[in-house]
């Protein structure tokens, strides 16, 4: 337990939460970390639902980050979730990595029982790692993150209301609905990278964080051009049939042309920003 939480604590990563010491007093094993000010991700989930699009995307990649920093150095999580990503001033730090890999060892070392323990969180557990295949590695932690990406997009698991084992047999046998379903309007890279990350079989995921950051930032790019082309909405005043002064949506004046809605000609539209414009 302790030499797990020593190689813990040598990672130094701006959204990792660092520990700070492991110690055991009367028999009880337990660790310190500093305080962060902030809430966990499952609070504001828990008030706010799906986030948007670029909200989500942003804290991924800083939960990905984190990830690849400390892949690099072999430590995997084993247990992302979002009550283990605190939010500080808007941003995402990891907490209690090697937590999960220091109780597996203190198991099987027999310095704590085995009885009740589960290593991991049912809804977020990649199937290799629920079926305690030895040889799960950092590809269960993207699996995970990518649990808790489709949470963040469409404000659910991909799988509800089970018990655990009928999650974790879930998690192994039943394909997920796709994120697209629950959250039209995804940019159909973000889609496709949160399905990647579900992949039941370990190597048709992304095989490291680095590849899940760099098809993140492909997602935000296509979400930042998503965001843009959006139809244009402008209010206008018709001073033709529709009544002197009543406020009518605009259609197509982005591109100079300005129509109310009930098809009044665009001499008989003035925008209010072209009004201004005059006024000055």
């Amino acid at each position: 337990f302790k030499r797990e939480i020593h190689l813990a604590a040598a990672l130094q990563h701006p959204h990792i939460v660092p520990l700070l010491s492991a110690a055991e007093e009367q028999g009880l094993l337990y660790y310190t970390m500093p305080y962060i000010a902030g809430e966990s991700l499952r609070t504001r989930l828990t008030i706010e639902g799906a986030l948007p699009i670029g909200d989500a995307v942003r804290l991924l990649r800083e939960v990905a980050d984190a990830l690849a920093y400390a892949h690099e150095r072999g430590v995997v999580h084993r247990d992302i979730k979002p009550e283990n990503i605190l939010l500080s001033r808007g941003h995402a730090a990891v907490a209690d990595f090697g937590i999960a890999k220091a109780l597996s060892a203190s198991t099987h070392a027999g310095e704590i029982t085995s009885v009740g323990l589960v290593v991991g969180t049912a809804a977020y557990m990649a199937p290799e790692q629920a079926a305690g295949d030895a040889a799960t590695d950092h590809r269960a932690d993207l699996y995970s993150l990518g649990i808790v990406a489709y949470e963040l997009l469409t404000g659910r698991t991909p799988f509800t209301g089970k018990p655990a084992q009928m999650l974790m047999a879930a998690h192994a046998t039943e394909p997920p609905a796709p994120v697209s379903s629950r959250r039209p309007g995804l940019p159909p890279s973000l889609a496709t990278l949160v399905m990647r990350l579900l992949e039941k079989q370990p190597a048709q995921r992304p095989q490291n964080a680095d590849e899940v950051l760099r098809q993140l930032e492909l997602a935000l790019h296509a979400a930042c051009e998503l965001a843009n082309h959006r139809p244009h909405r402008r209010i206008s005043r018709c001073h033709r049939r529709c009544g002197r002064g009543l406020q009518v949506p605009t259609i197509g004046a982005r591109h100079g042309r300005a129509i109310c809605r009930r098809g009044h000609r665009a001499r008989d539209v003035r925008s209010r920003t072209a009004s201004r414009k005059r006024r000055r």
